[in-house]
């Protein structure tokens, strides 16, 4: 890059509207991964008719609380603590929420086309299954007008998608109305990701 002129003024960088996500590698869970990959294959078999919504060419389950099946039951401790630790840093400690979870899994072409999840606290994905070949997860830039810009990539002011590389055990959270989608997977093997949603709940918050 070309060195700035000498005679430029004193410049002070203020970076406005940042986005924040948050990852965990859940690596002490590893020894549920297999069950967990057994239980989600049980209940596509037991159900095979896919929800639809985003998910193309692959499954995702009706069933919208899925880690509050017993099995899952670590996993969903983990996810609730990430939440509250994150909801804790976006200002409202203590609110309470209840999770909305369900299955998305990706046959070979499989994919999510864009969208947001409107009206949550928070949003997330478990990564359980993630052979070569899986579609990355992708981040549109949330600036509306900053597309319409001259300037292409990951500068300052600079038009940029977020390509995020999983593995199976990584827990990401990100803010509901951050648009997303997920590119095709080209593997036999499933790509299976566990969703969820923090949303407003009626329990009482903690003391």
């Amino acid at each position: 890059m070309p060195t700035p002129p000498s005679n430029a003024p004193a410049l002070r960088a203020f970076d406005l509207f940042p986005t924040r996500i948050w990852q965990a590698p859940l690596t002490a869970l590893r020894p549920h991964f297999a069950g967990w990959v057994d239980a989600v294959l049980k209940m596509r078999a037991a159900h095979p008719q896919p929800a639809g919504r985003t998910n193309r060419r692959g499954w995702n389950s009706e069933d919208m609380a899925v880690l509050e099946q017993p099995v899952f039951a670590p996993l969903r401790d983990a996810v609730r603590a990430a939440c509250a630790r994150v909801l804790h840093e976006m200002g409202v400690p203590g609110i309470p929420f209840d999770l909305q979870s369900w299955v998305n899994l990706h046959d070979r072409g499989g994919f999510n086309f864009l969208h947001v999840h409107e009206g949550c606290l928070l949003s997330g994905s478990f990564y359980l299954q993630v052979p070569p070949g899986s579609g990355k997860f992708v981040f549109r830039d949330p600036r509306p007008g900053v597309v319409l810009g001259y300037v292409k990539g990951a500068v300052p002011n600079g038009y940029s998608d977020i390509h995020l590389t999983p593995e199976a055990g990584l827990l990401v959270l990100f803010p509901c109305w951050m648009e997303h989608f997920v590119e095709p997977h080209e593997n036999d093997t499933p790509r299976i990701t566990i969703a969820f949603n923090a949303v407003p709940g009626s329990e009482n918050p903690p003391a």
